[in-house]
Formats: C-alpha cells, structure tokens, sequence
C-alpha cells in the first residue's frame, strides 16, 4: 500500500491547525480527523492461524489495556513460549492495539514463531503528549513482568509465557518506542520490579521510526512534503522538541547507547521507505557503540513502509515472518 503525501481538500484551510494527510488532520477547534486505523477488529479466534486473542485492562486510572495473542495449538503448561512485547506503528498519533490493519500480521506471526504477543494500546497524541505514549509502554511492561511469580491476573501469561525469553518489537514509531523500552532495561530502570526472572532477550524493530537535523541517504533526494510530515509528527507529538537530535529522535545522538538492554537487536527495513536509511544507521551506530550484543539487518527490496502489514502478504512478508520467528526462537 502506498500513502499519497497530498494534503486533503479543504474549503477552510484557516481552520485546521496540523494537517499531516493522510495520516491526521488537527484542526483548531481542537477536532481530530484520524485517517488512518480507525477500523477495529474484536478478538477471537482467528479462522486462519487458529490463534487465540483476547483484551486485557491493565490500568483503569490510564485507559491502558492489551490485546494478547496465543496460538491456538498451546495446550502443555510445561512448554513455556517466548514473549514478544508489541507496539504499534501510527507516528503515536493513530491507530490502536485492536486496529484491524495490524491483526493479521500478528495472528501470523503468533502461529510461525509460537510465541505470545502482547499488543500494547498505549495512548496518542495530540490527546496525550510525551511522555504518556513511552509511560504507558512501560507500564505494560512492567505489567507482563508481574506474571514472572506465576500468580498475576493474567492465565496466558501465568501458565504459558517463558520469561527468559522476552523480547520487545513493534514497527515505526512502534519501533522506537521498543528502542526506548530496551534502553530503560539496559539503565537498569526500576530494576526492582523485574527480578531474576524476567529478561529481555532482544529486539526487533520494524522500520523504525527515527530522524535527525542532518539529512541522510535518501532523505536528501525526498520529497519535502513527506520528510516535513514525518517530522511534524514528533512535534505534535512532544510540542516542546527543540531539535530533532533529541536522543528519543536520534539514538546516535544518546551517550548511553552501549547501555541498551538485550543482547540481541534485528532491524528491517524496506527499500522504497523514507525511513529505510535511518534503519541502516541505527544498525551502523549501534555496532559501532561498544553495546555488548548482536545487531543484524535485513531489506526488503522493492517494498515501502510497514509493507507487512498488507493483505495478501507478498512474497518478502512470508519471508519476514520466517525471519523473525528464527531470531526469536534462536536463542532457545
């Protein structure tokens, strides 16, 4: 699927105050029109995977809640299955955890991999600012690490979910946020409330959703219009951003890198994607940090954004799944 950059008509331009077609338009009444990712689906068991979903209110003061997948051939408590921590793409402006664009991909990951994913439903911008989208991340986090004792509230995660073998992934600004979760693991961020039980094994991130002041790659050749919607994003997002080497924007950019929890990071990109080089040069910077982990990265040629995320899965989606699920069940 292809996005169109031009900005959506309009017979009062004067009224809208952010208009980031075709993702959201912000207008000054303070009216939001989100275009993308409104269409939810219920969880189920999916007729395809056989996996299982279901939704989960983790806290009732922040509306925060998860959708969690399990697959469906999961009957043995004895066999404990990976963690994948999940946040969605949506430039942290739109879409949801229950958002219908996003279903398939993870029905099918849960089944190729056999693992369980727990999809977060952090909350957006321009409603909530930063740092509720990375607080909530983390909430979750630490709600999913409550189960390691074997008798929280949630079955699926007391009975089924190996937690030596965690890992943290999303895609875009997903993707970031994932970064930002590893990075609190790595500075040893409420240390306390994880134990000896719950480690994160690694990350994957799904064309991440970085930036930065000086243009690279392809972003030098890009359309304006699109790189400027991209980085508008943030802004709205966080209105007090000064620059766009902020650390949370540009991780070349963070002096504790080296730090990043995990011990081992997968990065995706996609060939006709914006962010395509920014993937490259998270890799590149990473490796080159002193981090004591294994960084790889693979393209997918031909594909632009979260291409996987699109029905039929094409060819290079079949094949990133299997990727996935052999870096996740790598390191049994």
């Amino acid at each position: 699927m292809a996005f169109s950059f031009a900005p959506m008509p309009s017979s009062h331009p004067e009224e809208i105050l952010h208009d980031l077609s075709p993702f959201i338009v912000i207008h000054k009444n303070g009216t939001i029109e989100r275009l993308v990712g409104k269409e939810v689906t219920p969880p189920s068991t999916d007729d395809t995977t056989g996996v299982h979903s279901k939704d989960v209110k983790i806290s009732p003061e922040t509306g925060l809640s998860a959708r969690i997948y399990l697959p469906g051939a999961t009957t043995s408590q004895d066999q404990k299955l990976p963690v994948l921590i999940y946040f969605h793409g949506g430039g942290f402006l739109f879409g949801t955890a229950f958002s219908t664009m996003f279903q398939p991909f993870l029905n099918r990951l849960a089944l190729e991999a056999q693992i369980i994913i727990v999809s977060v439903d952090y909350r957006r911008a321009p409603e909530h600012l930063y740092p509720a989208q990375y607080d909530d991340s983390w909430a979750a986090i630490k709600w999913v690490a409550s189960h390691a004792t074997r008798n929280s509230t949630e079955p699926w995660l007391n009975d089924y979910a190996d937690f030596e073998r965690v890992f943290f992934g999303g895609e875009s600004a997903g993707a970031n946020i994932a970064h930002h979760m590893g990075m609190r693991i790595g500075l040893g961020i409420d240390l306390d409330t994880f134990g000896d039980r719950f480690k994160l094994a690694g990350l994957v991130l799904i064309d991440p959703h970085f930036g930065g002041e000086t243009l690279i790659g392809g972003e030098v050749v890009a359309d304006v219009k699109e790189r400027n919607i991209l980085d508008k994003l943030w802004r709205v997002m966080n209105p007090s951003f000064s620059s766009l080497d902020d650390p949370l924007i540009n991780p070349a950019k963070d002096p504790n890198l080296s730090k990043l929890g995990g011990r081992r990071v997968l990065v995706s990109v996609a060939e006709k994607d914006l962010l395509r080089d920014r993937g490259w040069y998270y890799y590149e910077v990473l490796g080159k940090s002193g981090w004591n982990g294994q960084v790889d990265i693979i393209e997918a040629k031909g594909e632009g954004h979260v291409f996987h995320l699109y029905l039929p899965f094409r060819e290079n989606a079949l094949t990133l799944f299997k990727t996935l699920s052999s870096f996740i069940n790598g390191d049994k």
